[in-house]
């Protein structure tokens, strides 16, 4: 049996849902899964036999003014692959994982093969910062293997930091138990929303990079044409402006700040359309999650949003910034109603198939397979 450490941020952000869900799918088929985070991630709400949980704890030492996680989080990775003899570590970005991975090699005793799933702000944001670039090289260059989310993140990712190192695009992914439509009319009501409303949708951590006034502003638009209600999910520094401005353009009434939720397949399947106008993102996994519902979706034509949407048959693609592109595409989806059912049957139909956990899975299972066998040459 294959065993198999996994590290990523545990909070409820794109990039650790993955590696959860992905450690889950993985346990199914017979792997042992080592999870080595802070705490217990939040897609982790299942018991089975082959999956383990192991807490990074971090002691608060006089000498220093913050407590060294990254020192801990070494300490703990070399402690369980020396101790359960692990084959992979699999780390969710370059930075700090991947550089805590290289370290607790080097410590540890037992040769493991170390895999590093890039997902955008390690190399987005953090990338770009003089003082973390070349940490950040030396951790993907170190990887036995590295993954990325998107072409387009493999690209950035080699333009930014010059580097050489090949890097295999693996697509994220959604559970297909929790991700589909569903035909429950009471889901409206419970939201306060009336059976002859459109329903528009925002989900993510209201960052300025999501641009959220777009979001409200484009809203603003199609409200004037049509009876409408905007669900803004999930919260962040950008909360108050946008409370700001929905005020100031007095749609308070038609705009339903939710806050963060759990069961996000519920509000997709009351929804008509999804919108994200970020001026970055290196997938968009909320895109994909609406698909699966049979949610067409607009974006922004940046970054790896175009692999996910494909323009003119699952959803539209918009420049950045243009509000009256996003909210004509808005109502002419919302008025014509056979574009729309085609539209949504063909989201539907992608999720199923181009971004199928089965077939997603068996592309790491493949990726770790060649690392190992070609170690071994």
């Amino acid at each position: 049996m294959k065993k198999i450490g996994i590290t990523c941020y545990p909070t409820i952000g794109g990039s650790g849902v993955i590696a959860t869900e992905l450690g889950k799918l993985l346990a199914k088929q017979g792997y042992e899964i080592h999870f080595i985070t802070s705490s217990m991630p939040f897609r982790l709400d299942c018991t089975h036999p082959n999956i383990y949980y192991h807490e990074v704890e971090v002691n608060h030492y006089p000498v220093f003014q913050y407590p060294p996680y990254d020192l801990a989080l070494s300490a703990k990775m070399a402690e369980i692959i020396d101790r359960e003899k692990l084959d992979i570590l699999h780390v969710h970005y370059a930075m700090p994982h991947a550089i805590c991975a290289i370290l607790a090699r080097e410590i540890s005793k037992h040769d493991v093969k170390i895999v590093t799933t890039l997902h955008g702000t390690d190399i987005t944001v953090l990338g770009i910062d003089p003082t973390f670039e070349q940490m950040i090289k030396h951790g993907i260059e170190k990887s036995d293997a590295v993954t990325a989310v998107s072409h387009s993140l493999a690209m950035d990712t080699k333009r930014t930091l010059h580097i050489q190192k090949e890097i295999s695009v693996i697509y994220n992914f959604i559970n297909e138990n929790d991700y589909y439509k569903k035909n429950d009319p009471t889901i409206k009501a419970a939201f306060g929303v009336h059976p002859d409303e459109h329903v528009i949708i925002h989900i993510s951590n209201f960052r300025k990079v999501k641009r959220i006034s777009d979001i409200i502003y484009t809203f603003n638009k199609v409200v004037k044409h049509m009876n409408a209600k905007l669900l803004l999910v999930g919260d962040g520094p950008e909360s108050s402006r946008a409370h700001e401005l929905v005020e100031k353009l007095g749609i308070s009434d038609r705009v339903l700040f939710l806050g963060k939720q759990k069961k996000i397949s519920d509000l997709l399947s009351i929804s008509d359309i999804k919108l994200l106008l970020s001026e970055q993102e290196s997938f968009g996994l909320v895109l994909l999650e609406a698909m699966a519902c049979g949610v067409p979706c607009i974006g922004t034509n940046v970054g790896g949003i175009p692999e996910v949407i494909t323009h003119n048959e699952t959803g539209y693609l918009v420049e950045l910034g243009n509000i009256d592109e996003a909210a004509n595409r808005v109502i002419h989806l919302l008025k014509n109603k056979s574009t729309h059912a085609k539209f949504a049957q063909t989201a539907v139909l992608n999720a199923q198939t181009k971004f199928h956990s089965n077939e997603i899975v068996k592309q790491y299972i493949d990726l770790y397979d060649h690392i190992e066998t070609s170690m071994k040459e």
